[in-house]
């Protein structure tokens, strides 16, 4: 893909991050760099400091720096600044966080010179992936050092990742892939690290993930409705217009598709049936559900603002100016990575109890407890169960707000920060329970569909217990090794397969 002066789509941070991309600056990035960096040499030649060209940083950027030291402050910078520590942060996370850092190199309002910008490109488009740790960034002065130890690979040091996973010196992987380390030069090391690209990508790549696993919840919550003899008439459009929440229509709207034409709904739909109303995990889903997309809708539109700005300090602007700013402050970002958080432990709580009632007889409706083939000598999918409350509380813990804490930095200075780094961590961890405790939730309700026969389910319901079959997901039977069959639920749930198999009967899902 071409970077050019305007914005990256978040399709195009997601293509690059996972899928490998490459890109290419495009002329009319290289021409707006060329030109701005005119203005920082012109700073950089005067004799009163301007901070970022010829001062120090931070706390100490009451220094004015000599000219003959300026390349060796650009290499201290970096240096100092690369100061991570923990396990190694996932590639697909730095290379969006690089690929959004060079969408703003691409914007000509940092002062970086095209052959770095180029030079950046170029390490993104190798493959090679710099070393990046869990923890060092507070989100404040931006993801400074996530954002260095990358940097720190542009100029030769350091360790990376190479494409088939082996971690080497950066200098080694530069000789076997024909890239060549830059000098930094002024202005150069605090373009390259100030910023929300760290934040911006984990939220990016979130969206992505939830995107396909609303769908899938809306399909679980329809089949436990099915296989727990719920009824479907709380999901029909004229109530769900009362309450004219888009994400709520739109879950209710899946749930009607993935119940369209079921002989378990219909068996039950008569006034033979003196059940009033069902419990809230069933009745309520699409609410739930509902809430979730609309947190996801508003997290979409700050990481559309977000990959609009030209996130720097001092920042260059169009006038020529080099001019101190607060931009690279991670608040809008931070809220809604916890946003988010709190809205996938919630869904994920009310999937659990969906579970939890399947497995239950005195509320199962007739099923055998734990839908065990034998009860007794068989114990099903008890603490398949077990399982997914273990993972609810975790997420109930990391909806914890990261960005409620400050702890305050540079020797006051940097007095209050957003940790929307930290924010993002814990999201791509609640990403991750979300699916599981859903793929359990699939796994449990394809079990008690099943045990309903000679009912037929719906054709989405039977489509994707296929799946499940197809991916080495038994149903019915006698107890079995039952943690590769949570794993293979799994993988169908991320993959995107329980979606297709209902989109292949129903048409596109909300």
């Amino acid at each position: 893909m071409i970077v050019g002066v305007g914005p990256v789509g978040a399709d195009d941070v997601v293509a690059v991050a996972r899928g490998g991309a490459e890109v290419t600056l495009g002329d009319d990035a290289l021409s707006a760099i060329a030109q701005t960096r005119t203005h920082i040499e012109s700073l950089a030649a005067r004799p009163d400091p301007v901070y970022g060209v010829s001062t120090g940083f931070g706390a100490l950027a009451t220094r004015h720096i000599p000219e003959h030291l300026r390349t060796e402050l650009q290499r201290s910078l970096i240096r100092s600044h690369a100061a991570g520590t923990g396990d190694v942060v996932e590639p697909e996370v730095v290379r969006a966080m690089m690929l959004l850092r060079l969408s703003t190199l691409a914007t000509g309002r940092t002062g970086i010179r095209p052959e770095t910008a180029t030079a950046y490109a170029a390490l993104l488009s190798s493959g090679l992936v710099p070393v990046v740790h869990e923890y060092g960034s507070l989100g404040c002065s931006g993801d400074l050092a996530p954002l260095a130890h990358v940097a720190l690979t542009l100029t030769g040091e350091g360790v990376v990742a190479t494409p088939d996973g082996r971690i080497i010196p950066t200098a080694e992987a530069f000789a076997e892939f024909g890239l060549h380390p830059v000098t930094l030069a002024e202005k150069e090391g605090l373009a390259l690290i100030n910023g929300t690209d760290g934040m911006l990508g984990m939220l990016l790549l979130a969206l992505a993930d939830l995107d396909n696993l609303f769908a899938v919840a809306d399909i679980s919550a329809a089949m436990s409705v099915e296989g727990l003899l719920g009824t479907d008439k709380v999901f029909a459009d004229d109530l769900q217009r009362l309450r004219p929440q888009p994400g709520q229509a739109a879950a209710a709207a899946n749930m009607r598709a993935v119940l369209a034409d079921s002989q378990i709904v219909a068996s039950h739909a008569g006034p033979e049936d003196t059940r009033v109303q069902d419990a809230y995990s069933l009745r309520c889903a699409p609410q739930v559900a509902g809430a979730g997309r609309d947190t996801a809708a508003h997290a979409r539109m700050v990481a559309e603002n977000e990959l609009a700005s030209a996130i720097d300090n001092p920042v260059v602007t169009l006038s020529g100016e080099v001019v101190s700013n607060g931009n690279f402050h991670g608040a809008p970002v931070a809220y809604v990575l916890d946003f988010l958080a709190i809205a996938i432990a919630d869904l994920a709580s009310i999937s659990e109890r969906r579970t939890d009632r399947f497995l239950d007889r005195s509320r199962n409706h007739g099923l055998p407890p734990f839908l065990a083939d034998d009860p007794g000598v068989d114990s099903g999918l008890m603490i398949a169960q077990y399982t997914q409350a273990a993972i609810v509380s975790e997420l109930k813990r990391l909806a914890v707000p990261a960005s409620v804490d400050s702890i305050p930095s540079s020797a006051m200075q940097e007095d209050h920060v957003s940790m929307g780094w930290s924010a993002g961590r814990k999201l791509r961890r609640a990403v991750d329970g979300l699916a599981r405790v859903l793929a359990i939730e699939v796994l449990t309700a394809g079990r008690g569909v099943q045990m309903r026969a000679p009912l037929r389910p719906s054709p989405a319901s039977a489509a994707v217990i296929e799946t499940l079959r197809s991916a080495g997901v038994d149903g019915v039977g006698p107890d079995r090794f039952l943690a590769p069959e949570i794993e293979r639920a799994v993988g169908a749930v991320v993959s995107g397969d329980v979606r297709a198999a209902v989109e292949s009967v129903v048409g596109r899902l909300q």
